[in-house]
């Protein structure tokens, strides 16, 4: 769909009252524009959903319609963007690296990937935006579980295989992704409850307690594949 068009925004400030002339402000080039509307509308749809009207955004960038409609043709062209700078920008090829290194136990490897993990997504627009994505028109969410699904699923599950010395050749089951999810929606669970709910996980004035708190849920997660898998 695309934007209605109105005219530019003035950038010049005006004359002050006495009728001397204010400085204006320095106009911004194509490339700081861009960067402004993008970065405005990762706020934007982090606070108000994908669902946000545009009309309001433009109203909270001070910018018009004619003026997004340029550098963003339609709202879903905008959206892709957002996708692309809030979650493919962030991750990081050293993770597949991390779990493929042969040197590290797997205990090592998920300890070591989460860590880094929840330190670089669990931010207040990549939750609130992955949530809202998957609450409305799902094309934010469906793409990040699909880069889920082909790069890093299958790593974990073939380092859980390795903790409980079973063979990693075979097509992961539907129970053992169950149980990665719980692992892996749990960590997610931290940013949910700082960024969704307004609450605290822990009152510690420890600086290693979000380290603490992911190496205990990886600990359990290996025990329980191990006593789950083991056993059958």
């Amino acid at each position: 769909m695309s934007f209605s068009q109105n005219n530019h925004l003035n950038t010049e400030m005006p004359n002050s009252i006495d009728g001397s002339a204010q400085p204006t402000r320095r106009r911004m080039n194509t490339v700081e524009r861009k960067r402004q509307i993008l970065n405005g509308a990762i706020q934007f749809f982090a606070k108000n959903g994908i669902d946000g009207q545009l009309r309001n955004l433009t109203k909270e960038l001070g910018v018009t319609h004619t003026l997004l409609y340029h550098y963003f043709p339609t709202k879903e062209a905008l959206i892709q963007e957002v996708y692309r700078e809030v979650f493919e920008s962030r991750w990081k090829p050293q993770w597949e690296e991390l779990l493929d290194d042969k040197k590290l136990s797997p205990e090592e490897k998920l300890n070591a990937f989460y860590i880094d993990y929840s330190n670089t997504v669990l931010t207040y627009d990549f939750v609130r935006i992955l949530l809202f994505s998957g609450l409305s028109e799902h094309s934010i969410s469906d793409r990040f579980f699909e880069l889920l699904r082909l790069r890093l699923l299958p790593r974990l599950i073939r380092e859980t295989r390795k903790f409980c010395k079973r063979s990693t050749r075979s097509k992961p089951s539907q129970r053992e992704l169950e149980l990665l999810m719980g692992l892996h929606g749990g960590i997610f669970y931290i940013g949910m409850r700082r960024w969704v709910y307004g609450q605290s996980i822990y009152v510690s004035d420890n600086q290693n307690t979000d380290k603490e708190i992911i190496q205990d849920r990886v600990r359990s997660y290996l025990l329980s594949a191990q006593s789950i898998f083991n056993s059958q």
